[in-house]
């Protein structure tokens, strides 16, 4: 089982996760694709704080949302028309308990690049094969190693502040910590208000991505029973991404 990250299970941070990835035009392509394929019922696996899930429950379809993070699920459940959605915690392997037949799984940021080891992945993938019906499809993203986005994730490069109600003006930046190709890993640091908080006005989360070619995407998705009808290109990050589209055969 993957551990989740700090920044979605420090309470402190995860209510600032919307805050600072306050541009969801990446999810514009998954709602497309969930109309495209008439999907009528829809898991999202790491789900986060649940803007995905609430857009497509939105639109009237039947919504689980699955997170191994307990204050990223808060989030998502204090938000208007959360109700719709049946929040479940848990990662991947929690598939099994529910009795699933879902039209169309998604996994969108970097949820399927949290899964540094292939034994990981190849459990995610079977767990979520479990949960579709057949000819149900996966959907997810993932960054082209070649075009080394982690270049970019430096103090220099990837800074912001937001003013958070109830807390004030918040700071953020990253840092490159190491590459390990295929493991990056990079740490993230808010700055609160002076004072409020007793450990300190700075909270770190330390992430690790698993960067894989398209041919290993390919292979363990064949290996876990997917056939993948096609690999899109990201709008919002044109040349850097990879969408893989999977039907469960």
């Amino acid at each position: 089982m993957t551990t989740p990250d700090p920044i979605f299970v420090d309470p402190r941070l995860a209510r600032l996760y919307d805050a600072f990835d306050d541009d969801r035009g990446d999810l514009d392509l998954y709602l497309g694709l969930a109309e495209r394929f008439d999907a009528r019922t829809v898991l999202d696996v790491g789900c986060g704080t649940g803007v995905l899930a609430l857009l497509l429950a939105g639109r009237g379809l039947h919504v689980t949302g699955l997170d191994p993070a307990a204050a990223s699920l808060e989030v998502a459940r204090a938000k208007p028309g959360a109700g719709a959605v049946t929040w479940v915690e848990g990662g991947a392997e929690a598939v099994a308990g529910l009795g699933l037949a879902v039209d169309l799984a998604t996994m969108t940021g970097n949820v399927a690049q949290v899964f540094g080891t292939d034994a990981d992945w190849a459990r995610a993938l079977a767990a979520v094969r479990g949960a579709l019906r057949p000819g149900g499809r996966l959907v997810f993203e993932t960054r082209v190693p070649a075009r080394q986005a982690w270049l970019g994730w430096t103090h220099e490069n990837k800074s912001a502040s937001r003013d958070i109600p109830g807390v004030g003006p918040v700071e953020m930046w990253t840092d490159l910590l190491e590459v390990a190709l295929p493991l990056v890993t990079f740490r993230h640091s808010y700055r609160f208000p002076p004072g409020m908080l007793p450990d300190g006005d700075v909270v770190t989360s330390v992430s690790t991505l698993r960067f894989r070619e398209r041919d290993e995407f390919e292979a363990s998705l064949a290996a876990a029973g997917f056939q993948v009808d096609e690999v899109l290109d990201a709008p919002d990050r044109p040349g850097l991404e990879w969408v893989f589209v999977a039907r469960r055969v």
